[in-house]
């Protein structure tokens, strides 16, 4: 299975990322994260493990991707980035770190003022998820960038489910009915995850969807989940809520 997670800015998507990959590596699946989110910093430290290298750099890195992509214009979508195809187990290693069976790679980061735009990133990361083929048992988590770029990337296309991240915010709740139309428009399965909400605030998001059938998760905000994000510690315990997600995750994907 490939989920991706996504939300606005802040609403808790790696979070959500970290506990979900977890989880299924409890329940003795292979998983791999796969970070999307150029800007993202902090999503290994959730994981407890070190940065990976930018997986940009096994094809060259960003300049020769970047001359590959301008050479294709202006159909960007003939730009073949990636000639192979990948098991979770054939992936380059020394692009890939691992921590109680979670493995992350990520896609690449910015790393400098003006070295340019993250669209060798986002094609990548789309034909990478395209180019990984999975076992009965696999799991694939990608931790997309905040808003909808990534769907006009078409980076949720690969996925077998999306899974949105709300936060109780007028921004969370509006957004919600671009990615709804938008994920419909693609064909893949879209499920909300309330977090950071108390039951009251919980029913007031409810009431704020379009489609309420579509949350299947509500995580409260906790302050051992916050500790953690603060600190940069690994987010190791379990959550009742993620495991009910992945039953309802199952039961509908069955």
């Amino acid at each position: 299975m490939k989920i991706a997670i996504c939300g606005k800015g802040g609403s808790g998507k790696s979070t959500l990322t970290a506990l979900l990959a977890r989880e299924y590596a409890r329940r003795n699946h292979l998983v791999l994260v796969v970070d999307t989110d150029e800007s993202n910093l902090g999503l290994h430290r959730l994981l407890g493990t070190d940065a990976p290298p930018d997986l940009m750099d096994y094809f060259g890195g960003k300049k020769a991707m970047g001359a590959k992509i301008m050479a294709a214009m202006p159909d960007f979508a003939s730009v073949n980035l990636i000639e192979e195809t990948w098991t979770l187990d054939s992936l380059p290693r020394d692009y890939v770190t691992e921590d109680h069976g979670v493995r992350l790679a990520a896609i690449g980061k910015i790393h400098d003022a003006g070295e340019g735009c993250a669209c060798p990133m986002g094609i990548l990361a789309r034909q990478f998820l395209g180019n990984l083929r999975l076992g009965d048992d696999d799991v694939v988590i990608a931790d997309t960038e905040a808003g909808i770029e990534h769907f006009g990337r078409g980076i949720d296309q690969e996925a077998d489910v999306i899974l949105m991240v709300l936060d109780p915010s007028f921004e969370s709740l509006r957004l919600a009915e671009k990615i709804a139309e938008m994920a419909g428009d693609i064909g893949v399965p879209l499920y909300y995850v309330l977090n950071k909400a108390d039951p009251a605030m919980a029913a007031r998001m409810r009431e704020g969807i379009a489609n309420p059938s579509r949350i299947i998760c509500e995580i409260p905000q906790e302050p051992g989940i916050l500790e953690a994000g603060l600190d940069g510690q690994a987010l190791t315990d379990g959550h009742p809520a993620i495991k009910t997600l992945i039953e309802t995750l199952d039961e509908r994907s069955a």
